[in-house]
Parts: structure tokens; C-alpha cells; sequence
């Protein structure tokens, strides 16, 4: 699976660009905090429903040592999704850059 830094996930971002960026972690996890246009899937069958096998996908999770976005992204790619891209870095990484966040967490943490 191919990777994907943060300068170039920024880039997309702000570009606009059309792909799909997806938080591999639990639910409550998401409603914590999560990179802005990010989606999230409760089951690997209701990401399949709503992914396309052409569509461009960004998997990431909390750092570069949680493997729960590279275990996801492989889990794609064996079903024949052919563009996911893993966010290593992931909230951590993305936090750590300054980059906003979204989540109930950070409503807090700003307060």
C-alpha cells in the first residue's frame, strides 16, 4: 500500500480534491476528534457498500504505531480497491502540525 505524508494530505485538502478520507478507529473514537472531511464506517461491509473500487482512499487512526488504518487499507486493497494511500502519521502527526481538528473533544479542549 502506498503512503501519504501530511504536507501531501494538506495539499488535497485544501485543494478540494475528490477522494475519500477515512478514520479506521472505533465510533467513539471519530465523535472524539477527527481531520475535517473525514468519514467513518461502523463495519468493513458498510465501508464496501459506500466506497467505490475506483474511488481515491485515504486511511488513517491515531499515530504511526497503531496499525488499525494499515490492517483497514489492506483489507481494501484485497477486495480490489485500487487507490488506497495510508496516512501513517494520522491525529497524531495531523495535531501535531497544528492542522484542525474536528470532534468533541476539541470543542473542549478549545474552551
Amino acid at each position: 500500500m502506498k503512503t501519504i505524508n501530511r504536507e501531501e494530505l494538506k495539499q488535497k485538502l485544501d485543494r478540494k480534491e475528490d477522494f475519500c478520507l477515512v478514520m479506521a478507529l472505533a465510533e467513539w473514537a471519530y465523535q472524539a476528534e477527527h481531520i475535517p472531511g473525514s468519514m467513518h464506517f461502523a463495519t468493513t461491509r458498510e465501508a464496501r457498500q459506500s466506497l467505490g473500487k475506483e474511488d481515491e482512499i485515504v486511511v488513517y487512526c491515531s499515530d504511526e504505531n497503531c496499525f488499525a488504518s494499515c490492517a483497514f487499507g489492506q483489507l481494501l486493497e484485497g477486495d480490489g480497491y485500487a487507490h488506497v494511500l495510508h496516512y501513517a502519521g494520522g491525529l497524531a502527526d495531523w495535531e501535531q502540525a497544528g492542522y484542525p481538528l474536528e470532534g468533541q473533544w476539541v470543542k473542549k479542549k478549545e474552551s
